[in-house]
């Protein structure tokens, strides 16, 4: 079946390395959607392929940047827990 269209973007390994590295749960959503992008290619139906790019393009940015946000905030924690050590261990208690 020849067609017109450029094979739309999977994001594939995008989604694989968010899994790996940031949210699990959101980057397996995000590998989901990417499998589906050259199966519906392929068959010919353009239409789910394109949408189902787009739906692992949104979920693999919502897994990394939710994955940074966690990242940081584990960070200002662990610092804020390590001053508050340090503060009570300067005071004598």
């Amino acid at each position: 079946m020849e067609t017109n269209q450029e094979r739309p973007k999977n994001y594939l390994v995008e989604s694989i390395l968010v899994t790996i590295f940031c949210c699990l749960p959101l980057g397996i959503v995000g590998i989901v959607h990417a499998s589906k992008v050259n199966s519906a290619f392929d068959t010919g139906n353009i239409e789910e392929a394109n949408k189902a790019s787009a739906d692992a393009k949104k979920w693999t940015k919502i897994g990394f940047i939710s994955g940074l946000v966690v990242g940081v905030l584990y960070l200002v924690f662990m610092f804020a827990m390590g001053g508050m050590a340090m503060m009570s261990g300067a005071s004598g208690y």
